[in-house]
């Protein structure tokens, strides 16, 4: 992780949010407001939700709003008129706006759709907080690559990487035996096979301690988060890929923990809420004031901790693999998921199906020659679309 000067303490600072309209979005957005003084948005960006992008831009006062889907540009400006809010739209419009010059940018469009845009941003060589776990799945060490040779400054906003930034020490990364990523369990932790079966989209993004979107909050059920969560530390940390442990932590109250040689172990804590870690990535490298639940042990009462079922949890154990065996692996393993789980939440495959369709996507003869190293983006690029494609069609299998 490449760190570059740190910002002088009380200016303002210029930032962009991309992906606002999402969970972690809006958050950083309402984090912006409430310090109205420490901050200038220079851009907002959505990809359909036009309407909330319009509401958000009016309360916020951006230069800049952008709506990706850019048959969506007409009521977008119709929205913003009289304001002299700049109005733009598609995917290049998107790139476009990541590339203005600022101080911070919040990287939280989700999936890969996500990642030529946060490509940009590490480009611009300032501070990027990555919210979207699937750039670095998909472009690991292009992006950390990316991030050194542009003097960029990297920030990882998922609550378990910003837990293990918080407690690692980089001046001492060969004192650190392992990192730890913990898990809640998600909502199928003690289900019943046959109940993790028949489990409707409903039920799936019903998280029993965290509020998220529709797809996190499935992938969370199946595990697969985690083990996305996996490859994205392998990256984020020189850590090897058999020093980075997952253990189920119902509570959702320690987020990450380091190991050192010593015997010490460092655990961040916090309540399950994602402006603790947004806020210390607005912050950074100074702490904010985040209006969420403050941790009270005694309430809680009791910490608990299990060792991963892989049987009720696969994706867990294919995650690693496919970190193991690297290339394009983790690129078709990500875009064969997108699409799994979009296929579930739109009924035409079930719960248990999704990590099958992942699974033979990956094995299917198609993807042998892809396995090979990616290159440039534009190499990744095909590869997620020939993923896709094939995720798509191996579908109809499970319908």
């Amino acid at each position: 992780m490449s760190i570059t000067a740190v910002q002088p303490k009380h200016a303002t600072k210029r930032v962009t949010v991309l992906g606002a309209t999402g969970s972690v979005g809006l958050n950083t957005v309402e984090l912006i407001l409430a310090r109205r003084e420490a901050y200038h948005i220079e851009a907002l960006t959505a990809y359909s939700g036009v309407e909330a992008l319009a509401e958000l831009a009016r309360r916020a006062r951006p230069r800049l709003a952008v709506i990706g889907d850019p048959s969506l540009y007409q009521a977008l400006q119709s929205a913003l008129a009289g304001t002299g809010i700049e109005v733009a739209a598609g995917p290049q419009a998107l790139v476009e706006a990541a590339q203005r010059p600022v101080d911070w940018t919040m990287a939280a469009i989700v999936g890969a759709a996500g990642l030529a845009p946060t490509l940009a941003a590490v480009s611009q060589g300032a501070t990027v907080a990555i919210a979207n776990k699937e750039c670095l799945v998909c472009a690991g060490e292009y992006v950390i690559a990316l991030a050194k040779r542009h003097g960029t400054t990297l920030l990882p906003v998922d609550s378990e990487h910003n837990a293990i930034f918080q407690v690692f020490d980089a001046g001492q990364s060969s004192a650190v035996e392992k990192i730890t990523l913990t898990a809640s369990g998600g909502p199928f932790r003690t289900a019943s096979h046959a109940e993790m079966a028949a489990a409707t989209p409903a039920q799936a993004v019903a998280h029993p301690n965290w509020n998220m979107g529709a797809k996190i909050s499935v992938d969370s059920a199946t595990c697969m988060n985690k083990g996305l969560e996996l490859i994205e530390a392998f990256y984020l940390f020189p850590v090897t890929e058999d020093q980075i442990e997952i253990v189920i932590h119902p509570q959702s109250v320690i987020h990450s923990m380091v190991s050192y040689i010593d015997g010490s172990v460092l655990a961040q804590m916090a309540s399950p809420d994602m402006r603790t870690p947004i806020a210390y990535a607005l912050g950074w490298p100074d702490r904010v004031h985040a209006p969420v639940p403050r941790l009270d042990l005694t309430q809680i009462g009791q910490l608990t901790f299990e060792a991963p079922d892989f049987s009720r949890f696969p994706a867990l154990k294919l995650a690693r693999e496919v970190l193991r065996q690297g290339g394009g692996a983790p690129i078709i393993l990500n875009a064969a998921n997108e699409i799994a789980v979009a296929g579930f939440l739109a009924g035409r495959i079930g719960f248990l199906d999704i990590v099958r369709l992942v699974e033979a996507t990956l094995e299917h003869t198609e993807m042998a020659s892809l396995m090979a190293a990616p290159g440039g983006l534009e190499v990744i690029s095909k590869i997620d679309t020939m993923a896709r494609e094939l995720a798509s069609r191996l579908q109809q299998r499970f319908a």
